[in-house]
């Protein structure tokens, strides 16, 4: 497969990142919101809206992010049961300032590890929404980690379209919201996850991105 041709420079002004959890706009793309705070950065959250304790700790990461955050209240639980696309869809609507923007950031239909449906439920209905035009945005960009079906902590994936490496200052930066304001221990997999480096699938207007991860899935 030829090398895709990706954009290296961040020119966007309007940024949209949806994500299933609190925190996860933190593990997966922390560094890139803190190395562009000229962008304007919104953050929607499906899950934990109810859960007081880290709803507050969101928005205080929102507040040290330099974004603004919306939260909803999807079921999370253990068993994580299937939820309804239609479901995902309409929270995702329903939370959105606005309906166009210059970059989505979202999971990847493949997951970031083995295994969250609820991450791959936010991806794919963030997907949909992108390709019926109902989320407007002149690209979509997707988080790139993978864990070798469980065997190690959740890495960048070495192909993925894009990739950088985080200064010193940025990763501190991420670091501490992970620990000190989401709270979560420095031998958690949280914390050993919060890594100096993050990657994407980059994704514009008529990529098949079904099939572009799926062939990707299938060299790994």
């Amino acid at each position: 497969m030829a090398k895709r041709k990706v954009r290296r420079t961040f020119e966007f002004d309007s940024c949209l990142v949806i994500v299933a959890h609190p925190d996860d706009e933190t593990l997966w793309a922390g560094g890139m919101i803190l190395m562009h705070p000229q962008a304007r950065w919104n953050i929607v959250t499906l899950c934990r809206r109810s859960d007081r304790k880290r709803a507050e700790r969101f928005f205080k990461a929102m507040e040290y992010l330099g974004a603004q955050g919306q939260m909803g209240d999807l079921d999370d639980g253990p068993q994580q049961k299937p939820l309804d696309k239609r479901e995902v869809e309409d929270t995702i609507i329903k939370l959105l300032p606005s309906g166009k923007f210059d970059l989505i950031i979202t999971h990847s239909l493949l997951g970031e590890y083995t295994r969250h449906k609820r991450h791959e439920e936010t991806a794919k209905a963030v997907c949909g929404l992108w390709k019926s035009g109902k989320l407007s945005a002149e690209q979509m960009w997707m988080f790139a980690y993978e864990d070798g079906g469980s065997k190690k902590l959740p890495k960048p994936i070495r192909g993925a379209d894009l990739r950088i490496k985080l200064s010193d200052d940025i990763w501190h930066k991420k670091y501490h919201i992970i620990t000190e304001i989401y709270g979560f221990r420095a031998d958690s997999f949280e914390a050993k996850t919060a890594g100096r480096k993050e990657a994407f699938w980059c994704f514009g207007a008529g990529d098949d991105v079904e099939r572009r991860l799926a062939d990707r899935s299938k060299e790994k």
